[in-house]
């Protein structure tokens, strides 16, 4: 049903769809959809939270010797490459949740969880303290502005660049400070 709904919400626009047309456009009735969602702006949000669990999920997942910047970069593709194995479709996900402000205010809301989660998930990668230490938080952020970045380019009107190769030159930017760790080498 999410993916029936984003792509309605996609293709006609976030304040052209109605509850009703969603709910058509995923076979369910109107009450059935809001058994799911409190509003079609929470359709956005729950697609959203799984984007953050993968990536930190896909952190955790990798081995504990890869260099921060690797491990960062191979977890902000998981979602990345989801979108990018869907093309036009997830482009135009990507186009309404970034050009429509109410949703991309809550992406923002939701990169600042997903940010803690990761600073966590970093934290205990490396055996550093999350409430003290600065490097996780600062790391998250960093991976996440990158993550960000790509999808604004890659969503840019007119780019034909590959999310992968977006991903790399973003990552080559911010390498340098993920694996300079409290003044040591990672």
């Amino acid at each position: 049903m999410t993916e029936a709904a984003l792509q309605a919400l996609a293709q006609k626009g976030f304040d052209a769809v109605t509850v009703d047309e969603i709910a058509t456009a995923a076979g369910v009735s109107k009450r059935t959809f809001f058994r799911y969602f409190a509003s079609k702006e929470d359709v956005v949000v729950q697609f959203l939270a799984g984007m953050g669990a993968d990536i930190r999920d896909a952190l955790a997942a990798r081995p504990a010797a890869e260099r921060p910047s690797q491990a960062l970069r191979h977890a902000v593709w998981v979602p990345l490459g989801q979108c990018a194995d869907h093309g036009e479709r997830a482009l135009r996900v990507v186009r309404l949740i970034l050009r429509t402000p109410a949703l991309h205010a809550r992406f923002l809301e939701r990169q600042a969880a997903w940010r803690d989660d990761l600073a966590a998930e970093l934290a205990h990668r490396l055996g550093l303290d999350a409430g003290t230490e600065l490097y996780p938080r600062l790391a998250a952020a960093m991976a996440l502005d990158a993550f960000d970045a790509v999808l604004h380019r890659w969503s840019a009107d007119g780019c034909a660049e590959d999310p992968a190769a977006l991903t790399d030159r973003a990552f080559a930017v911010v390498a340098p400070a993920l694996d300079a760790r409290a003044g040591r080498d990672a």
